[in-house]
């Protein structure tokens, strides 16, 4: 109901003198053909049937996604409609109704495959065609006239952002997995280590992600202000290096911690078979113990994951780039779109990372088993 309330009831596009400029919202009534908006009721309708009903969760899926590929494909037309008689200035953004619905049919969706029980293998393979049907979009230039679109357009260095994007989140992953799996497996076998570890983790992981950044910013300035080689290298309280530390300080925590207790809920049966089939601890740790704690520790690099992403836009504050660079840019221009540009990609690369991940658990733990 939420779905067909806010697909109606809100501005679908709004046309804007130009790109900062508050505009006008149009109705999906008032850009869509009416054959098109009959459909679009339809499978509103249908939407709230099959939620509804438990048993048809494959319908469900199948009416959600031809739903928003109807949305996206409707956007770039009623664009073209709209600019057909404007000013070069002018600028179609995406409206309330648009982001609105598409958030409530994710969720429909979700709830679909919850139904389902879909593997992560097949959610992986259900995300890279809905990406492959959006690039083909995106190529034959049904979108070319969204602003969201032109924004990217004007953007010569998004891909670049993107890389270091990338370069951040896991730059300060991979130490972190280096590092806390083997501290992990210490405070699992040593509790004095554990009380020791996990209260300095736990302080650390509550400190503001700006206030770190400002935190590390005064020894690292002192370090590149007194050792140019160091600044050479990048080491400055600006920049990267704050970002990479900080998250490497955030991503300690759930990398021990999961270390800790997939090494915890080991049966101690196990353990004492391996033992009495004349493994020593080394043999116990890297044949036994390692495998099967695997898909706990993943669980704990898949939070990482997520939450580096996330946290690497705010490094844009401080020029550390990605894409938090257009989302304080597009603060400060007011340049709604602009600020989308950042956040989408950041919100996507986020989600991918989760289902590629959690595939790969589930790999795993088909092996163990």
């Amino acid at each position: 109901m939420l779905t067909l309330l806010s697909l109606f009831a809100l501005p679908f596009v709004q046309l804007q003198p130009n790109r900062i400029m508050p505009g006008e919202g149009y109705y999906l009534i008032e850009v869509t053909p009416m054959p098109v908006y009959l459909i679009f009721l339809a499978l509103a309708l249908l939407m709230i049937l099959c939620s509804s009903i438990t048993r048809i969760a494959t319908p469900q899926l199948a009416i959600c996604f031809i739903t928003a590929l109807f949305l996206l494909i409707n956007s770039g037309s009623s664009a073209n409609e709209l600019l057909s008689d404007s000013t070069p200035f002018a600028r179609v953004s995406l409206g309330s109704a648009f982001w609105t619905s598409l958030f409530l049919i994710g969720l429909l969706i979700t709830d679909a495959i919850i139904k389902l029980g879909i593997s992560g293998l097949k959610r992986l393979l259900f995300v890279t065609l809905t990406v492959s049907i959006v690039l083909a979009a995106l190529s034959l230039g049904l979108l070319d006239n969204l602003s969201l679109i032109k924004e990217y357009q004007n953007q010569t260095t998004f891909w670049q952002q993107a890389i270091r994007h990338l370069q951040l989140s896991f730059g300060s992953l991979i130490p972190a997995v280096i590092i806390g799996i083997p501290l992990g497996i210490k405070c699992h076998r040593s509790p004095t280590i554990r009380s020791a570890v996990m209260p300095i983790l736990n302080i650390l992981q509550t400190i503001p992600s700006l206030a770190m950044f400002g935190i590390l910013m005064i020894p690292l300035s002192y370090v590149a202000s007194n050792f140019p080689i160091a600044a050479e290298f990048g080491i400055k309280g600006i920049g990267a290096a704050p970002a990479v530390i900080a998250l490497f300080f955030y991503s300690l925590l759930p990398v021990v911690s999961n270390t800790t207790a997939g090494f915890d809920k080991l049966d101690a049966k196990t353990r004492d078979a391996a033992r009495g089939m004349g493994m020593n601890d080394r043999q116990l740790l890297y044949r036994i113990e390692l495998p099967l704690s695997i898909p706990t520790i993943l669980s704990g690099i898949r939070i990482v994951v997520t939450m580096n992403i996330g946290l690497v836009a705010v490094a844009g504050l401080i020029g550390g780039g990605g894409f938090g660079t257009y989302i304080f840019q597009g603060l400060g221009q007011t340049a709604t779109d602009l600020i989308i540009l950042g956040a989408l990609p950041t919100l996507f690369l986020s989600f991918l990372s989760a289902v590629i991940i959690d595939a790969i658990i589930e790999v795993t733990k088909d092996k163990r088993s």
